[in-house]
C-alpha cells in the first residue's frame, strides 16, 4: 500500500525563490572577481606601462592560465548566468521594495538581465575554448559594432545614442555611488559598524570609479559619432589607459585602477549582504 506524499502549497515557488536568490549571490561574486582583475591590471599599466590588456579578455586569460583556470572560467560564467536569471525574474515579478513594481524598475532589471546573460555567454564562450572574447575583445568590439551601427541609415544617429546612454548610466552610477543609494539594498541594520565602514568605503570610491569608467566609454562613442569614424570608439582597455593622456596623467589612471579594485571588494559585500 503507497501513500500518497502532502503537497505543501508554495514549496516549489519557496525553493525557486531561494535558487534565484543563490544565483545572485554567486553572480556578485563572480562580478567581483572580473573587476577585482580588471582592476589590478590597470593598476600595473599604470605602475609599469605594460602591454597587458585591462579588461574582461585580459581578466580571463589569465584566470585560464591560473592552476583550474578551466574550473574557475565555468564558475564565473555559471555565475554571471545566475545573476542574469535573478535580474530577469525582477523583471517579471517586480523588484524588492515597496516600489518594486514599477515599470522603469522592470525595464532596468531587463537591461540588466540582458547585459548579464551576454558577459555569461561570452565568459562560457571563452571557456570552451572560444577565444574571440580574449584580451583586448571590449575595443575590437567597440570598434566593430560601432562602424555596423554607422552603416545603417541615420547611423550616426544611432551610434550618438548608444553613447550618450552609455555616458548617462556611468553618471548616474558615480552618483548612487556617492550617495550611498546601496545601503538601500543592504540588511545596513544587522551590519557591524567595521562592515558599514567597509560597504561605505568600497562602495562610495568603487562606484565612481566604475562610473567613470562608463563614462568616458560614452564619450569616445560620442567623439565616434560626431567624427563619424568607429576607430575613436573605445572599448574598456583603451579608456582606461586614456585616463593617463589627461592632464592628470598616470595618476588618474592609477586612481580609476583602485576604484575598480574596490568596487569588486563592493561586490563581495554584496553577495554577503545585500537584501534579495
Amino acid at each position: 500500500m503507497t501513500t500518497a506524499r502532502a503537497h505543501v502549497p508554495g514549496t516549489g515557488r519557496a525553493v525557486r525563490d531561494k535558487a534565484v536568490r543563490a544565483g545572485a549571490r554567486a553572480g556578485f561574486t563572480a562580478r567581483g572577481v572580473l573587476y577585482l582583475l580588471v582592476g589590478a591590471l590597470a593598476v600595473r599599466i599604470g605602475l609599469t606601462g605594460t602591454d597587458e590588456q585591462a579588461d574582461r579578455g585580459g581578466a580571463l586569460a589569465h584566470i585560464a592560465a591560473s592552476p583550474l583556470g578551466a574550473v574557475l572560467l565555468w564558475a564565473l560564467g555559471i555565475g554571471l548566468a545566475g545573476m542574469a536569471a535573478w535580474r530577469l525574474s525582477e523583471t517579471v515579478l517586480g523588484t524588492a521594495g515597496p516600489k518594486g513594481d514599477k515599470a522603469y524598475r522592470r525595464a532596468l532589471s531587463a537591461g540588466r538581465c540582458v547585459f548579464y546573460a551576454v558577459s555569461a555567454f561570452l565568459v562560457l564562450s571563452f571557456a570552451t575554448g572560444e577565444r574571440g572574447s580574449g584580451e583586448g575583445s571590449t575595443d575590437r568590439q567597440s570598434r566593430d559594432l560601432t562602424a555596423r551601427l554607422l552603416e545603417l541609415p541615420g547611423g550616426r544617429w544611432w551610434v550618438g545614442a548608444v553613447a550618450v546612454g552609455v555616458l548617462v548610466t556611468g553618471l548616474w552610477i558615480a552618483g548612487r555611488a556617492v550617495l550611498r543609494k546601496y545601503r538601500d539594498h543592504l540588511a545596513w541594520g544587522r551590519l557591524t559598524a567595521y562592515q558599514r565602514r567597509f560597504m561605505d568605503v568600497t562602495g562610495v570610491a568603487g562606484g565612481i570609479g566604475r562610473g567613470l569608467v562608463f563614462a568616458a566609454l560614452g564619450l569616445s562613442g560620442v567623439r565616434a559619432a560626431t567624427a563619424f569614424d568607429p576607430n575613436r570608439a573605445k572599448g574598456m582597455d583603451d579608456t582606461i589607459r586614456s585616463f593617463a593622456q589627461t592632464p592628470a596623467g598616470p595618476w588618474l589612471l592609477l586612481a580609476v585602477a583602485a576604484g575598480l579594485v574596490l568596487f569588486g571588494a563592493f561586490s563581495f559585500g554584496q553577495a554577503k549582504w545585500r537584501e534579495l
